[in-house]
């Protein structure tokens, strides 16, 4: 219990979220997101490549008025940084325009704040105004950064987004010119509006497993209790007993393989992407000489030579560890059943040394 606690804290989940898959699918945008940041394992394929280091999407809340959206981002941590926020509605095609306006091809739509629930908009909140063509579909992205802002500063004054359709023309308000999808059909719920957020968690989460009185060695602690969840999983030969033969004594510093299997853990209701990952751990002997394949600093090959000459007492050879990582991006269902993207550091050693 206090291994897969540390573990919750690695991965920054303060409450386990409800088993939700295979019932609820995620929204494609979200799925396109993982695939365009990570490979199918959830390695994070270079820096930069988000806005940002978490994504959270929200759907939309109100199924009954066709222009109202409303979204809970009570999700949002604290001290959690906003950059930038999308409002995504997916507008529908017009296949008949009645009453001779077939002629008129494009209508005006607004973007509004709703200053309380079922307001009227007011000019002086509109958001976001484009002209649009009755007879396309597809995904339409507002920049609502601004609004958004107040609502995280503020939750009591998010009332929700209403949109209003006008005939360029004649300057009327005809609200069934335009349709937009709405999750009230099978076909439409994966066209369902989102409210996306591009975020920065600032948390260092390499600090919730660190001991203060032995930064150093603060990642050792972390590797075995995850090998000891992934060995009970993993039909995987079992660690080397405490006096190791002879052999595997000059076994030289190489990585081996750590799968952490998502699924033993319990996670695999709620974890969309991917579902395990190789973390790799590093193991092995960091004797005098040692190569250039080891990737040793100044510090360790002098303190392999103290230690092979018997220079100074209790010095150990150096440590063979990770000594370059890379990030691990996942996605997956919070509490609240809301889909996050989130980009995690120093989580899949790539390389290792002594050091």
């Amino acid at each position: 219990a206090a291994a897969l606690q540390r573990l919750r804290e690695v991965f920054d989940i303060e409450e386990l979220p409800p088993d939700v898959l295979p019932r609820k699918k995620p929204p494609q945008f979200m799925v396109d997101l993982f695939n365009k940041v990570a490979d199918a394992n959830g390695i994070t394929r270079a820096p930069g490549l988000l806005e940002g280091d978490v994504v959270r999407s929200f759907e939309d809340r109100v199924h009954v008025e066709q222009y109202r959206f409303y979204f809970d981002i009570s999700a949002m941590e604290k001290g959690e940084q906003m950059l930038k926020a999308e409002f995504r509605v997916f507008k529908l095609k017009r296949t008949h325009v009645p009453g001779g306006l077939d002629v008129k091809h494009f209508c005006k739509v607004e973007v509004y704040e709703l200053l309380e629930s079922g307001s009227k908009p007011q000019k002086n909140h509109l958001i976001a105004s484009r002209l649009l063509s009755l007879y396309t579909e597809g995904w339409e992205v507002f920049n609502v950064t601004q609004t958004v802002s107040k609502w995280v500063a503020n939750s009591s004054s998010n009332h929700g987004f209403l949109i209003t359709t006008t005939h360029v023309f004649n300057n009327r308000i005809e609200h069934n010119l335009v349709k937009f999808a709405k999750s009230q059909g099978a076909l439409q719920e994966s066209r369902n509006a989102l409210l996306v957020l591009f975020t920065n968690s600032n948390k260092r989460r390499s600090s919730s497993f660190m001991n203060p009185a032995k930064n150093d060695v603060s990642h050792v602690p972390r590797e075995t209790q995850i090998a000891k969840s992934s060995d009970a999983s993993m039909s995987r030969r079992p660690r080397a007993a405490a006096i190791p033969s002879a052999k595997s004594q000059v076994t030289v510093c190489h990585r081996r393989e750590l799968y952490v299997d998502f699924g033993a853990i319990g996670w695999s209701g709620w974890i969309i992407y991917p579902s395990g990952y190789n973390a790799f751990y590093c193991r092995g002997s960091c004797l005098f000489p040692l190569g250039g394949s080891l990737n040793a600093t100044n510090h360790a090959t002098v303190q392999s030579i103290v230690h092979t000459l018997k220079l100074a007492q209790d010095v150990s050879t150096p440590c063979c560890v990770p000594d370059e990582l890379k990030s691990l991006s996942l996605l997956y269902f919070d509490e609240k059943e809301n889909v996050v993207l989130k980009n995690y550091k120093d989580m899949v050693a790539t390389r290792c040394g002594c050091h």
